[in-house]
């Protein structure tokens, strides 16, 4: 989702990219990733690669450290190696979620889940790969062709489902494409360091963003059932609250990305 998104902003504003399906480049195979960078010769390389299945990273972190870890090491020693600058994407479950308020570069990472421990690891392998990391962390993204419950919520209310949602999971969403363009501008700004990148606003519950979408596409009589983390007794624990905000963006001069409620429209006015 978040790299057609981010190939496709590219390429509209004139840069020349090589994106690399999944079938295309196994990013834990290092020869392959260097051979691959070696022959695109890129100026930046952004990765929008990872095993996001988080109930599946628990179940099988062997695989999720080989994907989430290895493979982001892979591709930063990669990218230094053709003097690229790197920009990989981060979560907001390499918190656990018992802070109140938003979460911040100031705040240790304390991850609860295998995937967000092998997603902080990383971010660190990363970081030690290539003195030129900019580690993007994010989280609750939406957007074109995803296929998580956020991206798919709207269409399922305008289809007149019935709803369940999470009212006790807090986050901020994120608009895959208003995403990608801030990736593109930290691969341009080429500032290493660890970045928030989120919509505005105070956040919101799965239960809060599901009203907005029922809403947003005029679906006033869908029914949305509520339901508690605990109750759906998955796997994986996830933050209870792991809603992000960064203190450097508008140091360097980037404006907040706008609120999540008008991302929401126009991706739901765009369906």
């Amino acid at each position: 989702m978040v790299g057609r998104c981010a190939a496709e902003h590219c390429r509209n504003l004139g840069d020349e990219v090589e994106a690399f399906e999944r079938a295309r480049l196994d990013i834990t195979d290092d020869r392959g990733v260097r051979e691959a960078f070696g022959r695109a010769r890129p100026d930046s390389v952004i990765n929008c690669a990872a095993w996001t299945d988080v109930d599946g990273c628990e179940l099988d972190p062997q695989r999720a450290f080989l994907v989430n870890s290895q493979g982001v090491e892979v591709l930063a020693a990669a990218a230094r190696s053709v003097g690229a600058n790197f920009v990989t994407i981060s979560t907001d479950y390499v918190f656990d979620g018992a802070k109140e308020g938003f979460y911040t570069q100031r705040d240790d990472p304390h991850p609860a889940s295998a995937y967000g421990a092998a997603k902080l690891e990383g971010e660190r392998r990363a970081q030690m790969a290539s003195a030129r990391t900019v580690v993007v962390r994010s989280g609750w993204i939406f957007g074109p062709g995803g296929k998580n419950f956020l991206a798919t919520v709207a269409e399922r209310a305008r289809r007149g489902e019935r709803l369940k949602a999470i009212s006790d999971a807090y986050g901020t969403p994120t608009y895959a494409p208003d995403l990608a363009a801030r990736l593109r501008e930290l691969a341009e700004l080429d500032l290493p360091g660890v970045f928030h990148v989120v919509n505005a606003g105070e956040g919101t519950s799965f239960e809060g963003f599901t009203r907005a979408a029922v809403e947003v596409v005029g679906a006033d009589g869908v029914e949305v059932e509520t339901v508690t983390m605990a109750s759906l007794n998955r796997p994986a624990p996830r933050p209870r609250n792991s809603r992000l905000r960064c203190l450097l963006s508008e140091a360097i001069g980037l404006e907040p990305l706008r609120d999540w409620r008008d991302a929401l429209a126009e991706f739901a006015s765009n369906r």
